[in-house]
């Protein structure tokens, strides 16, 4: 699994290699090759085409020894597995994949071509709000372990992910004691205003000076010994 740095460099840590998920044989293989549809990343699909064409042995290709037959059916087994491993990628990480799955091939005693290492690219960029930040990290842990046998690169990008989700997760309880904050100092200031707003109001103050004043001439209550005698 191949994570996208580009759009987010200040923002996601660098120098994740390329090509993670390569587990390369001591035999060379081809190069990669890579392809994306107009509507989104697609899985490469000209080796697909190629091997329809190699149905039938190509020419020049004599009958294969034991050793050479075993290492066809591990070559493609192998070309299964990686395959497998990032598709499940690409289902995963759904519109955070930048570009579907590519592979690097290994041409066999068979003369056919085989994947025996692939990549896929993803976005990692932090959104702006930590909501979606949190989502976002979700997403990007969850493909990065969806095959059933994540590589040590894998478990990279995983781990970045749960940074990103604990960091979001920070800012989003720092807003929200922010906006309590702020809550909390309107409804003061809108108490301050109506105290404010009915001590300039004269009919308020003359009610509060009549009462006063009938408070005032209200009759003093006799000593308590003068109403026992």
């Amino acid at each position: 699994m191949y994570v996208n740095n580009a759009l987010s460099a200040a923002m996601v840590p660098t120098g994740v290699s390329t090509r993670p998920d390569v587990q390369r044989p001591p035999e060379a293989f081809d190069a990669v090759e890579e392809r994306a549809g107009p509507d989104g990343p697609v899985e490469e699909t000209r080796d697909t085409e190629e091997a329809g064409t190699e149905r039938e042995r190509p020419r020049g290709v004599t009958e294969l020894t034991p050793e050479e037959e075993q290492m066809v059916r591990e070559l493609q087994q192998r070309d299964r597995d990686v395959r497998a491993h990032e598709q499940a990628h690409v289902a995963a990480g759904g519109r955070y994949v930048t570009s579907g799955a590519s592979y690097d091939y290994q041409t066999g005693p068979d003369g056919r071509r085989y994947a025996v290492g692939g990549e896929v690219s993803i976005d990692t960029s932090r959104p702006a709000d930590p909501q979606e930040a949190i989502q976002k990290a979700r997403v990007i842990f969850a493909a990065a372990m969806a095959p059933a046998d994540p590589s040590p690169q894998d478990h990279r990008v995983a781990a970045q992910a749960r940074v990103m989700e604990s960091q979001a997760r920070s800012d989003a309880r720092t807003q929200r004691q922010e906006e309590a904050r702020v809550a909390a100092e309107a409804v003061v200031e809108k108490r301050r205003s109506a105290r404010d707003d009915a001590d300039d109001d004269p009919m308020a103050a003359r009610d509060r000076l009549a009462r006063h004043l009938a408070e005032v001439d209200q009759p003093s209550r006799p000593p308590v010994l003068l109403e026992v005698a």
